[in-house]
């Protein structure tokens, strides 16, 4: 790496040691970390508690918007608090104008990609990512949206919000900062007006910004509710770089330690020559694991130490990296809202690796607990999990890839597999919903999650979302998780969940088996998106339903399907997808249909 590697360094005839040598990649490394300004500018290692959201009221141009609005779109943020960070405000409930400062926490995202806080918004089959986008102010783009939730398969709708917690090399008097979304009209003079900030600090923090562009963002020092400018924690540990202005002669000392101890090596290990690799025993390991009991959340741990995970193998970091070979890219197979997966022959099976980051803490216990629950022919098996740096599960590798991609590929899926992966997938449902104690609700239902092995058999797979309730006809309210066009209304409106909204997801892929066509549906010539359930509910009500339907099944499939079937078929992903969530079968009378079915094809 650095130009040493096998090179012959002489010194009076003879080569150097190879020991001297890795003391002389020991000091490069060691220097070329330290006097190395840009290291690490681009990645974060931790967030802050407090960041503030500047939202423009007058964009939308919603007559009934208010400070509860604002409220209940970012995560139910309490008014008070909005309040003390916005002195002006009198009335809570009277409509504002121009810029409400929204505070939030800061967290480092997607394994320390960027700064930024999860939001979920309550999504409507008439939602584009652009009306959300708008719904927020600006704070981020339609374009944003769509790259953090994996379009078109994506999860929860997951509106990132981005953030700042300073910069010690540009001043450490500043800690807490504004999101600021720029505007057509606006430029610095304006900014520094509107914020009461002076312009050459608004540079300082935002080089090379177009302030008159119209666009982007800015991050901006300001105040906290006393009316202060926190200055960055003195005890900011080594997530940044080393700071500047640290005097030579420290350094020299700090780098005469290190040379002392690389020869103090030497001397007691000089008679030892085999290598030496450290091993990770179990006790190790749960010292370790209770040494991170904290990363995983106030009282998670405990938690996770009362899942039953007994026929669950738990993994070493070390083992997994190098089974992923270092997890390369050449591995990775996948990638959604809550991790990357990565193909690893492991212990001489094949599996899939999900690596999560620890903010995903509550998606991975959930997942880990119901697999080492649940067991099913139907459902994605757990073979094990890792808690060391990442959260880590390790699943049976499904070697045929997922029913989304079989239906947008080049091959097409004779209608026979498509009724058995319908039939399959439903039973892996039916077993949560009616056989476990407590009652599982997937939650995430798609055809992304349906995995196809060789025999194009179906599995249930992603239990990140999964909702455990005591009575599975009971409905619970709970945050806004799940895809776009998989969502009953019920769901979308008031966030109260039942083991219906999974019968209505379900319903959703029945209808992508008939017409290999995505939950939301982009048409050429319309702006707007639209839902399948929409387009098959045209379909019934066309005057010719019977053409209505035909125009929506697959043309790969031509003519080599049976009618009656494929109208069985609708009937049932219709019941399924009925407004009104107790209208809708339950998976058991969900899996007897499709059991007559496909006895009907194969007869």
């Amino acid at each position: 790496m650095f130009g040493f590697g096998r090179s012959k360094l002489k010194t009076r005839g003879m080569y150097i040691f190879p020991r001297i040598r890795t003391i002389v990649f020991v000091m490069y490394y060691y220097y070329y970390y330290l006097f190395s300004v840009d290291y690490a500018d681009s990645r974060c290692t931790e967030g802050c508690a407090l960041a503030l959201a500047s939202y423009r009221i007058s964009l939308s141009g919603d007559p009934d918007l208010d400070i509860s609005y604002i409220a209940h779109i970012f995560s139910n943020i309490s008014i008070p608090e909005i309040r003390s960070y916005n002195p002006s405000i009198l009335n809570p409930n009277r409509n504002l104008e121009y810029r409400v400062n929204v505070p939030f926490s800061c967290d480092c995202l997607n394994n320390g990609d960027y700064l930024g806080h999860v939001f979920t918004y309550p999504v409507c089959s008439e939602c584009t990512y652009d009306s959300v986008a708008l719904q927020y102010s600006n704070l981020v783009t339609g374009e944003w949206l769509m790259r953090v939730n994996n379009y078109p398969e994506m999860t929860a709708l997951n509106v990132i919000v981005n953030c700042s917690c300073g910069n010690e090399h540009v001043s450490k008097d500043y800690s807490l900062f504004l999101t600021y979304p720029i505007f057509p009209g606006e430029n610095l003079t304006s900014i520094a007006l509107a914020t009461k900030t002076s312009s050459k600090l608004i540079q300082m923090y935002n080089p090379g910004v177009n302030f008159s562009a119209g666009t982007g963002l800015l991050y901006i020092p300001t105040r906290d509710k006393f009316g202060n400018y926190p200055p960055m924690p003195t005890s900011k540990g080594s997530s940044g770089k080393f700071i500047a202005g640290v005097e030579v002669a420290s350094l020299v000392a700090v780098a005469g330690v290190a040379l002392l101890i690389c020869i103090i090596y030497l001397g007691f290990y000089r008679k030892k020559v085999q290598k030496i690799v450290p091993q990770i025993s179990a006790t190790a390991d749960q010292s370790h694991l209770s040494s991170q009991g904290s990363d995983l959340s106030d009282g998670a741990l405990a938690g996770f130490l009362g899942i039953a995970v007994d026929k669950s193998t738990e993994f070493s970091y070390k083992e997994l990296a190098e089974s992923t070979n270092g997890f390369s890219i050449s591995n990775k197979i996948g990638e959604g809202g809550f991790g990357t997966v990565y193909y690893a022959e492991l212990r001489g099976k094949a599996t899939a690796i999900k690596q999560m980051n620890r903010q995903a803490k509550t998606e991975f216990l959930a997942e880990l607990k119901i697999l080492t629950r649940v067991h099913h022919l139907n459902l994605v098996c757990l073979i094990g999990y890792c808690v060391d740096r990442y959260l880590f599960l390790v699943y049976e590798f499904i070697d045929n890839g997922n029913l989304s991609q079989h239906l947008r590929g080049r091959d097409t899926l004779p209608w026979s597999t498509r009724v058995q992966i319908a039939l399959d997938s439903a039973r892996g449902l039916e077993y949560i919903h009616e056989h476990t104690v407590p009652v599982y609700i997937h939650r995430d239902i798609k055809s992304a999650n349906i995995l196809i092995d060789k025999n194009f058999h179906a599995k249930v797979g992603d239990f990140g979302l999964t909702k455990l309730v005591e009575n599975g006809n009971s409905a619970i309210p709970t945050r806004f998780m799940g895809t776009f066009g998989y969502m009953p209304p019920e769901y979308g409106h008031s966030g109260i969940i039942s083991s219906k909204i999974d019968v209505y997801a379900f319903g959703v892929v029945l209808y992508e088996l008939i017409s290999s066509k995505e939950a939301v549906v982009k048409e050429d010539g319309i702006d707007e998106a639209r839902s399948l359930v929409a387009l098959f509910g045209e379909a019934h009500n066309h005057p010719n339903p019977i053409e209505g339907i035909s125009r929506l099944i697959d043309p790969k499939l031509e003519d080599n399907y049976p009618f009656d079937s494929v109208q069985k078929m609708i009937q049932l992903a219709n019941a399924c997808t009925e407004k009104d969530h107790e209208m809708r079968p339950t998976m058991r009378s969900v899996v007897v249909a499709l059991m007559a079915l496909s006895s009907s094809i194969e007869d």
